[in-house]
């Protein structure tokens, strides 16, 4: 199970605002079963099989063209951790318990 980071950026849009861009990409999380997601301020982490994972931010990638911009820029972070399982809730219990 991989937990996966990333954040899309619009770019030749218009607007200086970006929530709209984030819903539209955000329905398709919610289309997609056995991946589990999280919304940062930042960007999104999403948890489940990495394959599952690049196929739907590639998905994801082409929503701002769709939506009339005309660059888009992803970044992705990977944790594909293989020692043990790891989980989103997981990670942030580890660091907590140590505070």
């Amino acid at each position: 199970m991989a937990i996966v980071e990333f954040t899309i950026v619009p770019l030749g849009t218009k607007d200086t605002s970006l929530s709209k861009y984030v819903a539209d990409c955000h329905k398709i999380l919610e289309d997609i079963e056995n991946i589990k997601y999280q919304l940062t301020p930042m960007g999104t982490i999403v948890e489940g099989e990495l394959d599952l994972i690049l196929s739907t931010i590639r998905k994801i990638h082409e929503v701002p063209f769709k939506n009339g911009a005309l660059r888009v820029a992803t970044s992705i972070r990977i944790d594909d951790r293989r020692d043990k399982a790891s989980s989103m809730e997981g990670k942030v219990k580890s660091v907590k318990e140590k505070m």
